[in-house]
């Protein structure tokens, strides 16, 4: 095994240890659903589409799905790459199943701005954090029981008019 792809392996084996603290849930996967390019050695992640309901028109997103508890509690953390329609999906939330609940994230090492969607358990967007502080270790919270949240690059919401009741599938 050459150098290169033993570095990469480890990189990813240590980012998906977490911070060793626990705290409330941030954006986050890149454990389990990350393969990596053979021929250039790049962290590929799985992605699925995700599509909001807004006004009549539709607006999918490229969604990586975060669905463990360590996923979770990783999320965005420490991403600067993000595309205007990249995202990150927590579901289920909470990870272990069971009844919708309030959502509580932050900022930490997150060095983008996000748009935090909280999605109810029918589908519906219940509050959207817009534009959040970036490394910011401020609650933000749903507000009420939700079933899923779907992080954005911070203004992408209000850009393209996605608001509360607004129907988000996958």
């Amino acid at each position: 095994m050459t150098r290169a792809p033993l570095l990469l392996a480890l990189a990813v084996a240590l980012a998906a240890c977490g911070r060793g603290e626990q705290a409330p849930a941030t954006g986050a996967t890149t454990t389990n659903e990350a393969t990596t390019d053979a021929t250039s050695g790049a962290v590929q992640r799985v992605t699925t589409p995700v599509t909001i309901e807004s006004g009549g028109r539709r607006h999918v997103f490229r969604a990586e799905v975060a669905s463990t508890t360590a996923q979770q509690a990783q999320g965005l953390m420490f991403r600067t790459d993000l595309q205007p329609d990249d995202a990150m999906l927590f579901a289920p939330y909470p990870p272990e199943g069971g009844a919708p609940r309030v959502a509580d994230f932050w900022m930490k090492n997150t060095p983008l701005s996000l748009d935090i969607v909280f999605i109810r358990a029918d589908h519906s967007i219940a509050a959207i954090a817009q534009n959040t502080t970036p490394l910011s270790e401020a609650k933000v919270s749903s507000g009420e029981p939700v079933a899923a949240v779907l992080e954005l690059v911070g203004g992408r919401a209000a850009a393209l008019g996605i608001g509360v009741g607004d129907r988000v599938t996958w």
